[in-house]
């Protein structure tokens, strides 16, 4: 079982290829990894030579699944992190630094490690990274797989939820506003139901980039709304099975 504290940030300075600038990494782990050699765990072609790779996932960038389970109890995710829009053809995967607790990785780190503590429904945080040059910084993050779950986009495409799988993700969703945290991007594909042998299915909350703490209320009926549109947006693209009434349940289940 991993531990949720985390060892301080690991600091090494490198010369950068590029002349005489100087470069410096920093690391976050759970405490219970241990490495010599850091840098190696955020490197497909070093869990590729371990004949460790499950397989990945395509989205702005290929997040590898990793067989880890004998290293730290749990397989993991490896993502690196990369800009999307218009902005982000341009300048693929660097990210202006201002202080190493504002960088993307250590911030979605240090953010599910504290929802893990409030017992919410998240990946555990396994290491983080930045790899910083100058003004700019480049991430990764390594986090808990959620086996033998599925996306709502990808099971709704094969068949409906019942009521009480509607009420649930509303109570989840809950959850998470209770304890005043702001998901940016709360949609389907981010809400994650496991099968579990001889237990209940369980859903997950996923993707914590760019999330954080919100005071007040006034933004909750906006965030929920977020999640009403990705469902018919998922109707237009992938005729899934959603309808007002299942959206009613989970609105009840919310106010539960």
């Amino acid at each position: 079982m991993l531990e949720l504290r985390s060892i301080l940030i690991k600091n090494a300075e490198i010369r950068s290829k590029t002349g005489s600038k100087m470069s410096k990494t920093y690391y976050l782990f759970a405490e219970n990894i241990q490495t010599d050699s850091p840098q190696s765990l955020f490197d497909p072609v070093f869990w590729q030579a371990q004949q460790a790779i499950l397989g990945s996932a395509k989205g702005r960038g290929i997040t590898y699944f990793l067989n880890t389970k004998d290293r730290w109890g749990v397989n993991c995710a490896l993502r690196h992190y990369y800009r999307g829009g218009l902005f982000g053809k341009l300048v693929k995967d660097h990210f202006l630094f201002s202080g190493i607790n504002q960088c993307r990785s250590i911030k979605e780190f240090n953010l599910l490690q504290q929802l893990k503590q409030k017992n919410l429904p998240v990946p555990k945080p396994i290491a983080a990274r930045v790899i910083r040059s100058g003004c700019y910084y480049q991430a990764d993050i390594l986090i808990e797989l959620i086996e033998n779950g599925q996306d709502l986009v990808a099971i709704l495409q094969k068949h409906p939820l019942e009521h009480d799988v509607w009420r649930n993700i509303g109570k989840l969703i809950r959850q998470l506003h209770d304890q005043q945290v702001f998901h940016s991007d709360l949609n389907a594909h981010n809400i994650l139901l496991q099968s579990l042998e001889n237990q209940k299915d369980k859903l997950w909350l996923l993707d914590f980039d760019k999330c954080d703490f919100q005071s007040g209320d006034n933004w909750k009926q906006e965030n929920l709304q977020r999640l009403q549109r990705s469902f018919q947006k998922e109707v237009k693209r992938y005729h899934i099975h959603f309808n007002e009434n299942n959206w009613q349940q989970l609105l009840n289940g919310y106010k539960e």
